[in-house]
């Protein structure tokens, strides 16, 4: 399956909702990094980690497909 079908094909239930989680995790750290205040660098390096899973998830839940 070439990978644009596979991005475009229907996705399960518990993949959209791993993708949702993984985009809601992503913006949340991106809000932690666009904040107008300096910020301890652990809660920095917390935010990165956030963002980089938050990434994988999103990307592993859209490329799943049904089995039909």
């Amino acid at each position: 399956m070439e990978l644009i079908h596979r991005l475009v094909a229907p996705t399960p239930p518990f993949f959209q909702k791993v993708r949702n989680i993984g985009l809601l995790l992503t913006a949340i750290a991106s809000a932690v990094f666009g904040l107008p205040v300096a910020l301890p660098e652990f809660i920095n390096d917390i935010a990165g980690g956030i963002a980089i899973a938050g990434t994988v998830m999103a990307s592993i839940g859209q490329s799943a497909v049904k089995d039909e």
